[in-house]
């Protein structure tokens, strides 16, 4: 597979059309190639092909070693995925007479361009020319997805459409409560072997997620962990949840929770030690926002979550998975941030939403992996937030340090609207950015922030593109620790909504769940209970 050419690089998207159409118009032939301007080098890309009426075409590969890969979900009238992912080779599409919208678009660190052209006898011959507007790789970043459905035949085609460096997709998917992990598995043989797609871009294959919609035959929702970089497939079933946790983390796996408003989120946090959250989660997509109610009758109703008439907004979904983060850092449960799109399941690509790990000197896997469990990370759905905290990356922890520097750049491919430090989930600055025009057609705001911290402290920084109606993207770092003067105390608040969830879980599992995995729950009633006494107003 080819290897995509790093720098300041701009593309071309070469469309040779070809029409003939007599008295009845019928589909023709659209040829092209994308291609890198300076190279000449043929790259892959995601591609978007919608006629005039609204119909979605898809184009194919025209070479024989070449792969199209097809991808078409809807959730709603609006929200609406359709799309293929090339791989470098030539491609063709038929397409009707008259008007087509084509989109071309590859991850994060490139200008998407779309152009409308119209097919007709005379034939038409396009060069499409797509920029990148930042190179994160020249600069020691690498971005990763850590929730993926598809197949996992798929993957390298996809991973280099989408521009990524890692994914680890969900080879085991278990979803009925007591069922081995072993009986969920989704691909062949599997094995926990990293898999070279291409320099600098891997798999990782051997990863399960327990999502629990079901038990002994009837619907009983518990929730969802993902349990990734797996050296050993899992035969454990849950519930109980605790001895997963240990063989996970006995072997070097690491646990992932994709959504906050799980059923068992609050039991699962403090009884698995989980070690991810993730900040862009799979409800996040380029298309509209559609999960409206999802949960919404957990919805803290003193968190001041935004909500309209269908339920919360896309900003109250994801301000709700902020501050239910900033409450699990307040309680002292340290996860660090990632990003997941569960891309084969909803409408979304792969890497939509994604985590940027920092990797020092030559890329590897175990370094990027390392670095993700090390928070050296940040998370976003567009801009790049490169920070650190005196002098430090994120996730370093300072012992008795009562001050913090923050330096380092927020940039996007849009002017970005504004920039916040979050200390221990308060808003305590919002800077306006300078969104200085760069060489390469983005927009990049300087941060040089000092803040005084009488007590122990988490400190981030987060970013939004200036938004597009309601619609926005997003970028979040990896917390910052400061030990002062004991624990991080949470809000009253936090513990409350926590302690409610969980009393809640103790009474609808009653009579369900046997009593040692009730005892889980009730477990993490008491860990919260003793936080409670410690609670700031």
């Amino acid at each position: 597979m080819s290897q995509l050419v790093s720098g300041s690089t701009r593309f071309i998207v070469l469309l040779m059309v070809i029409v003939t159409c007599g008295s009845e118009c019928r589909a023709e032939k659209v040829s092209g190639k994308v291609v890198d301007a300076r190279t000449g080098e043929i790259l892959p890309c995601r591609m978007y092909v919608q006629s005039a009426d609204g119909t979605w075409l898809f184009a194919k590969s025209s070479s024989e070693g070449g792969s199209a890969i097809k991808y078409s979900v809807e959730r709603s009238a609006k929200s609406v995925e359709k799309h293929v992912t090339l791989s470098a080779d030539p491609f063709e599409v038929e397409v009707p007479a008259g008007k087509v919208t084509i989109t071309v678009e590859r991850g994060k660190e490139y200008q998407p361009l779309t152009k409308e052209i119209t097919v007709s006898a005379e034939g038409i011959e396009l060069e499409l020319s797509l920029s990148r507007w930042i190179d994160m790789p020249a600069r020691a970043w690498y971005s990763g997805d850590t929730h993926v459905h598809r197949k996992l035949d798929e993957m390298p085609n996809v991973m280099l459409a989408e521009d990524l460096h890692v994914t680890l997709p969900l080879t085991y998917w278990v979803r009925e409560a007591y069922q081995p992990a072993a009986r969920g598995k989704l691909a062949g043989d599997v094995r926990p072997e990293l898999i070279q797609v291409a320099p600098n871009r891997v798999i990782w294959p051997v990863n399960t997620e327990y999502e629990l919609f079901n038990l002994r035959g009837k619907p009983h929702t518990q929730g969802a962990v993902f349990v990734i970089n797996q050296r050993r497939g899992l035969e454990l079933a849950t519930p109980p949840v605790l001895p997963v946790a240990q063989e996970a983390h006995g072997s070097g796996a690491l646990l992932d929770l994709d959504k906050h408003s799980w059923n068992w989120s609050p039991m699962i946090v403090p009884i698995m030690k989980v070690d991810l959250f993730e900040l862009a989660n799979n409800h996040v997509w380029r298309t509209e926002f559609a999960f409206k109610n999802w949960t919404l009758d957990l919805l803290p109703k003193s968190w001041e979550i935004e909500t309209d008439a269908g339920g919360y907004t896309e900003w109250g979904w994801i301000d709700w998975g902020f501050k239910n983060y900033y409450a699990f850092l307040n309680c002292g449960f340290r996860m660090r941030p990632t990003g997941g799109t569960a891309g084969g399941v909803h409408p979304v690509p792969v890497g939509f939403g994604r985590v940027y790990v920092q990797v020092a000197g030559e890329f590897s896997y175990d370094k990027w992996i390392k670095g993700l469990d090390a928070g050296h990370s940040f998370v976003t759905t567009g801009p790049m937030l490169i920070v650190q905290f005196n002098g430090q990356s994120a996730g370093t922890v300072f012992k008795d340090t009562k001050e913090v520097a923050i330096t380092g750049t927020a940039e996007s491919r849009v002017p970005l609207d504004r920039i916040e430090v979050i200390v221990n989930g308060d808003i305590v600055r919002t800077i306006k950015p300078a969104n200085t025009p760069t060489p390469t057609g983005g927009f990049s705001s300087t941060l040089s922030e000092s803040l005084p911290l009488e007590h122990s402290s988490w400190v981030a920084v987060r970013c939004f593109d200036q938004p597009l109606g309601k619609r926005f993207r997003y970028a979040h770092s990896a917390p910052a620790h400061f030990e002062i003067d004991g624990p991080v105390r949470p809000r009253r608040r936090e513990v409350s909504h926590f302690i409610e969830r969980i009393t809640h879980e103790i009474s609808r599992n009653k009579g369900v769940l046997a009593a040692g995995e009730l005892a889980e729950y009730e477990q993490a009633l008491e860990i919260y209970k003793k936080l409670e006494a410690t609670a700031r107003d």
